[in-house]
């Protein structure tokens, strides 16, 4: 049987121990890999790799041993309680396994778990498990996680007492870095919370996300809209070397200023454009844009705007012979000088 990605997240947390198997396939690794995690947890409890009921099979083993599989599956455990067989890296090279040991399953059998990468629809084994009475498959794909996905890690991390600005900046967290990354910030917050029965603030957030490359493109845009032309240098010369090129690092000023000028042409004032924004910023970026908004001003940030689009015809330009990365700190230079003015 096949699972959509609403009825996944549920059978994820609370898989049938009667089921034949299961088969997770996607093309990222990690999101695959996250997800069989979650799965084996629920069906097996702790300790289930101590207690031998648990067992690990390459899928590329299964091609020249084909019997491995169903010896794992029909072995008798020495502790009480489910058992299961996980299946890795599975391609339809295994296929005539796989689906041997689906033919032969019964009730007391382990339980197969089987993750692949991509799996086109005339795959022999996500045909099997898709048309399985008592199997079931599940494509992941790269969709952020669900409001209800986001809920669930942060409760098995134990963390609480969260408000909803901060429920919102870890939702725009969630759909902007990799699940593994995610994961790994949660467990960081955890830690950072441990003990600590507060509430969970943005700045909490912002301390424990990972430093990117945007997050280093974005000191390098609040020091030019701050007038600090004099850091302007060596933190371009960082950008370059995490191999930002000078045409991202327009584009991306010239999305901050649209921001900026957003925010600062609204009728009702920048305090108001702010909340209009999609999607929304919070804390303590929230403060910053509008500070610069509102130091800047609409007629600034329209002159700030022709700077920056001038410069990105000139990287464009066929014709263009100065240094790329040269051109674009020259702008930034000006642009901070020009938020000196009056």
């Amino acid at each position: 049987m096949k699972l959509s990605p609403r009825e996944a997240e549920g059978y994820f947390s609370r898989p049938d121990a009667d089921k034949t198997g299961l088969l997770i396939y996607g093309a990222d690794a990690m999101r695959v890999a996250l997800k069989r995690q979650q799965v084996l947890a629920a069906l097996l409890g702790a300790n289930a790799e101590e207690e031998m009921r648990l067992t690990r099979l390459p899928g590329s083993d299964l091609r020249g041993d084909p019997a491995l599989l169903l010896d794992a599956v029909k072995a008798v455990g020495f502790f009480p309680g489910p058992r299961a067989v996980f299946v890795e890296d599975t391609t339809d090279t295994a296929a005539p396994a796989i689906l041997a040991v689906l033919e032969d399953w019964v009730a007391g059998d382990a339980q197969i778990i089987v993750t692949a990468g991509q799996l086109k629809a005339s795959s022999k084994i996500r045909k099997a498990f898709e048309s399985h009475r008592s199997a079931y498959a599940v494509g992941i794909y790269d969709d952020p996680p669900s409001r209800a996905e986001v809920e669930r890690i942060l409760s098995e991390a134990g963390l609480q007492n969260i408000p909803r600005d901060s429920m919102a900046a870890i939702a725009e967290l969630a759909s902007g870095i990799s699940p593994g990354d995610f994961t790994q910030t949660i467990e960081k917050l955890s830690l950072y919370k441990r003990d600590d029965s507060s509430e969970l603030t943005i700045e909490d957030v912002e301390a424990c996300a990972p430093r990117s490359t945007e997050a280093a493109l974005d000191d390098v845009l609040n020091v030019v809209a701050d007038g600090r032309a004099g850091e302007i240098g060596p933190l371009i010369r960082r950008l370059q070397s995490q191999g930002t090129n000078a045409v991202s690092l327009c584009i991306g000023a010239t999305r901050h200023f649209r921001t900026l000028y957003a925010c600062a042409s609204d009728p009702g004032g920048a305090a108001q454009g702010i909340g209009k924004l999609r999607p929304p910023v919070y804390g303590k970026r929230r403060d910053r844009i509008l500070r610069q908004a509102q130091g800047w001003g609409a007629p600034k940030l329209q002159t700030a705007l022709t700077v920056l689009t001038d410069t990105d015809l000139s990287l464009r330009s066929a014709g263009q012979t100065a240094p790329a990365m040269a051109l674009v700190e020259r702008a930034m230079i000006r642009l901070a000088m020009l938020a000196r003015t009056r």
